[in-house]
């Protein structure tokens, strides 16, 4: 069974929500992988950019590093949650039962097929995962309801709910759901189905359209 992929945005860290998301993944019947934002530690790095002159290839190294830090805040978090580098480890740790959590500096920095860019965040990065572990659904939580207005990625992307290069990084085959505050406060444990949103690749207009 392929895993579901978890964003779980950087926007949550501090707040209330992280741990009640944290549990409510911990707690999961099906398998999935959480996929860290960047949260305050990107923060830091958009403003060492301006404030040092960093390069944009220095800053989205460091921003994926980010990523990884706000992982290792996850895991201790939760028993089941357990840290993983590697597509091989992110297997070995679901096959134990567990729940990894991707820490992506290993897999994604130098990646010739990821642009050096704030164009692409944790959103695309997500997604990125998702294609490379062949994943059905992929799951962006977020700490706004803002999605519920949107029908398509593109939507999405245009509200800047997600970040530009997520509809071009989605594989065609990826289900994309996307959950806020309003999802986590109706949610049944443990968690057995993907919460929030399906959000269409394309108006069902532009579908009819393209066949």
């Amino acid at each position: 069974m392929k895993p579901l992929v978890v964003k779980l945005g950087g926007s949550t860290a501090g707040k209330a929500q992280m741990q009640r998301w944290i549990d409510a993944l911990a707690s999961a019947a099906l398998p999935l992988v959480v996929v860290p934002g960047g949260g305050p530690f990107a923060d830091q790095v958009r403003l060492a950019q301006k404030q040092l002159g960093i390069s944009d290839d220095a800053a989205h190294a460091m921003a994926i590093l980010a990523m990884d830090q706000f992982g290792i805040v996850l895991e201790e978090r939760a028993a089941r949650l357990q840290r993983a580098r590697t597509e091989g480890e992110i297997r070995h740790v679901l096959a134990a039962g567990l729940v990894p959590v991707w820490l992506p500096s290993t897999m994604t920095i130098g990646a010739p097929d990821i642009a050096c860019s704030w164009d692409v965040t944790s959103d695309s990065l997500a997604a990125w995962l998702a294609r490379q572990l062949g994943a059905k659904s992929l799951l962006l939580i977020k700490q706004t309801d803002e999605h519920r207005h949107c029908s398509t990625v593109t939507d999405l992307a245009d509200a800047r709910i997600v970040d530009a290069m997520l509809p071009e990084m989605l594989a065609r085959d990826t289900e994309l759901y996307v959950a806020g505050p309003q999802a986590l406060a109706k949610l049944n444990w443990p968690l057995a189905t993907i919460p929030g949103h399906r959000i269409m690749r394309r108006r069902i207009a532009e579908e009819m359209g393209a066949r």
